[in-house]
This record gives C-alpha cells, sequence and structure tokens, in this order.
C-alpha cells in the first residue's frame, strides 16, 4: 500500500496510524498527527481503491452503502499490513492508534469490529457503522474518541449513537464529541481529541 512512515522522536508513544477521507492521500492528515502528538511515528496510509479517481479504504455501491465484500478484504489488507509495516520499520505491533476522518474513519472503525488486537485506541472523525451484521470481539478498555457533526449529511447523528453502542457493548472506552457543524473536520474537534489523546 502506498504510505509515509515518519519516525517519531519518542518510541514509546504510539504509532499513528493516518486514514484520510475519500479522495485524500497519505498527505493529507500528516499536520494533524504533527498537532496531536509531534513526538510519535507516523504510519499514513493511501486507500487502494479508486473511485472514479479518489483514492478510497474500499468500494461502496452508493453513498453511505458500503460493498460488504470489500470492506472485508480492505480491512484484511490494511490488519496485515500494518503488521509487515512493523516489522519493515521496527515498531511495536501492539502500539498502535488510528486516526481516521470519513471513508478513512471507517476501515479504522472496520478494524476494531473485526480484530481484538488490531488498534490500542483509535480517532475517529464522522464515521459510520462499518457493519452492523457482525459480532464484535472483545475490545475490553480499549480507548475510542469519535468526532461527530450535529448537522452532517453523510453521516446522521443516529449512526454515532449506535457506532459508540455497539463499541460500548464490546467494552471499548468511547467519548463522543459532537461538534455543531457537518461533515468537515473542523480545528474544534481536532483540538478535542488531542486533549482526550493525552489523557489515555
Amino acid at each position: 500500500m502506498k504510505h509515509v512512515f515518519k519516525k517519531g522522536t519518542n518510541p514509546e508513544k504510539p504509532v499513528l496510524l493516518l486514514l484520510h477521507g475519500t479522495g485524500g492521500n497519505e498527505n493529507d492528515l500528516m499536520p494533524l498527527a504533527a498537532h496531536i502528538d509531534p513526538e510519535a511515528s507516523v504510519l499514513s496510509v493511501r486507500g487502494n481503491v479508486s473511485e472514479n479517481g479518489m483514492p478510497r479504504f474500499f468500494k461502496r455501491l452508493a453513498e453511505g452503502v458500503f460493498d460488504m465484500e470489500d470492506l472485508k478484504f480492505r480491512t484484511e489488507e490494511l490488519y496485515n499490513f500494518i503488521a509487515e509495516s512493523a516489522e519493515k520499520y521496527d515498531f511495536d505491533r501492539s502500539n498502535v492508534t488510528a486516526v481516521g476522518y470519513s471513508n478513512g474513519a471507517n476501515i479504522a472503525a472496520n478494524l476494531l469490529f473485526t480484530y481484538s488486537d488490531a488498534l490500542k485506541a483509535a480517532i475517529l472523525h464522522h464515521p459510520m457503522v462499518p457493519n452492523r451484521d457482525t459480532e464484535l470481539p472483545a475490545l475490553t478498555g480499549v480507548p475510542v474518541f469519535i468526532a461527530a457533526g450535529t448537522n452532517d449529511p453523510i453521516c446522521p447523528a443516529q449512526e454515532s449513537e449506535d457506532l459508540r453502542n455497539l463499541l460500548e457493548g464490546a467494552g471499548a472506552a468511547v467519548e463522543l464529541h459532537w461538534e455543531n457543524q457537518g461533515h468537515q473536520l473542523t480545528m474544534p474537534e481536532v483540538e478535542a481529541a488531542k486533549v482526550w489523546y493525552s489523557k489515555i
């Protein structure tokens, strides 16, 4: 997978796994990572799927309608890529925190929905429930931050509530943060994520 790896100054810090939104690339969220934790290493990945030339992490059939077969395949692909990257770049596989936006947040959420050991923690900006027909693994104590917009036309408020409830049902420690905004990634929610991250 196309990616950027930037070694941090503090090896004790988590590796921040950056996952962009539709049409983004591996450089989009780099400033976000530097803001959240300037000492952390960063693994920023470009989605392997192209939708009319726009990179994504998995296919969709329509707005908000996921291609579930492709989602499953791409989630496994990303899971394996993280393990390969940990060997290649010599970082602790069990110390990876995802930072995802929109489509990237959705695949990060599906990593949590699929594997108990995929992520140490996750910051999800404007995610949806990736799969309502699966049994979640045990996520006991896994910290998850969800940033949502009260006026998000792509991701209705109920999606965020449902995602929190499903993750909490599997044992995750979820904080759901609301902004009176739409689907865009805003500085106040980034600041809120940074504060949350500093406490976990």
